[in-house]
């Protein structure tokens, strides 16, 4: 109930996945659960994009289950190119209740949600040049 209620108050979803199987499949469930939501409660409900987190690249795991949501989603919604990187320093956070950039604020977390953020605000910027050159 709180995942409907959420999207019923939103207007653009970013969506974290990790880089593994189960949350792969979750994903499905979820946009399922969005798209209903659009129809009966919320039309205006955008997603923004599929944020792969907790990935591993030093694995084959990691990299082929990326590789599948990108191929799987990446035609219907943007996956971003941005990737946050699975880090021991990084859970270690949630016990501190910091934030990374308080906890780690060089580390590659906490650059990766910097490169993040600046995906977003490009995207964010286009989509606005888009709307503003429809009127």
């Amino acid at each position: 109930m709180l995942t409907v209620n959420a999207l019923a108050a939103a207007d653009q979803l970013v969506i974290p996945v990790q880089a593994q199987y189960l949350s792969a499949k979750g994903l499905e469930q979820l946009l399922q659960t969005v798209s209903k939501v659009r129809r009966q409660i919320n039309p205006k409900l955008n997603i923004d994009g599929i944020l792969l987190t907790m990935v591993d690249n030093r694995t084959n795991y990691a990299k082929d289950i990326s590789n599948l949501i990108r191929e799987t989603y990446g035609s219907k919604l943007k996956v971003y190119k941005t990737e946050i990187p699975h880090s021991v320093r990084a859970a270690e956070i949630s016990a501190e209740g910091k934030s990374i950039y308080a906890h780690d604020p060089k580390g590659k977390v906490a650059e990766a949600y910097r490169e993040l953020t600046k995906e977003v605000l490009k995207n964010e910027r286009a989509r606005k040049h888009s709307i503003d050159q429809l009127r």
